[in-house]
């Protein structure tokens, strides 16, 4: 599988959670212990589970791409055991999963399977830089938009981020306070 590490994740999901935090909207996208997690609000999400060692599992659903319950998918067919408690937790809070994917501290893998799962359909902004820097624009009703540097500086913060960087993306909106409280939550993995 051709995803960014878990660590190549973090600066651009605390950048997008930072400005969903300055903006008022921080429960779309949040770092609490160990889970990463992002809500596209419209019921579709991806949390990513830190389980120490280099290890962590990522799981979500699309509720209009992934495989329904009653279709009998099951994404921990032949998977290790270490994958299953994320996805019970998912189970727990969400009712039902659509994927997970293991990083073992080297490489991503899911389990072996031909159907569409709804991942790519999600659009998690942390993929790219260009998909940070499309979301967060996006997210900004204002002209002139956010420098293109202002949203290099806040990912390239890899999390440690200031009320100055968020303020520099978010210009007179919001609570950059707010906004940098929430990306540097994701300074705790």
């Amino acid at each position: 599988m051709d995803l960014p590490t878990p660590g190549q994740l973090r600066g651009r999901w605390a950048a997008w959670a930072a400005v969903n935090g300055a903006l008022g909207s921080g429960r779309g996208c949040w770092a609490r212990g160990g889970v990463w997690h992002y809500d596209d609000a419209g019921g579709n999400w991806v949390d990513l589970h830190h389980l120490g060692d280099g290890r962590a599992v990522l799981v979500g659903h699309d509720h209009e791409c992934s495989p329904e319950p009653e279709e009998g998918f099951d994404p921990l067919v032949g998977t290790p055991d270490w994958w299953a408690p994320p996805a019970r937790e998912a189970v727990r809070s969400y009712d039902f999963i659509g994927f997970v994917y293991g990083f073992d501290g080297v490489r991503w893998q899911r389990a072996d399977y031909a159907i569409e799962d709804g991942f790519g359909a999600i659009g998690l902004p942390a993929l790219s830089r260009e998909r940070t820097h499309r979301r967060i624009t996006g997210a900004l009703d204002r002209e002139p938009q956010a420098p293109a540097a202002a949203i290099d500086a806040l990912i390239d913060a890899d999390a440690d981020l200031t009320e100055d960087l968020v303020a520099a993306v978010t210009g007179a909106v919001g609570d950059p306070a707010a906004g940098a409280r929430h990306g540097r939550a994701f300074l705790g993995v």
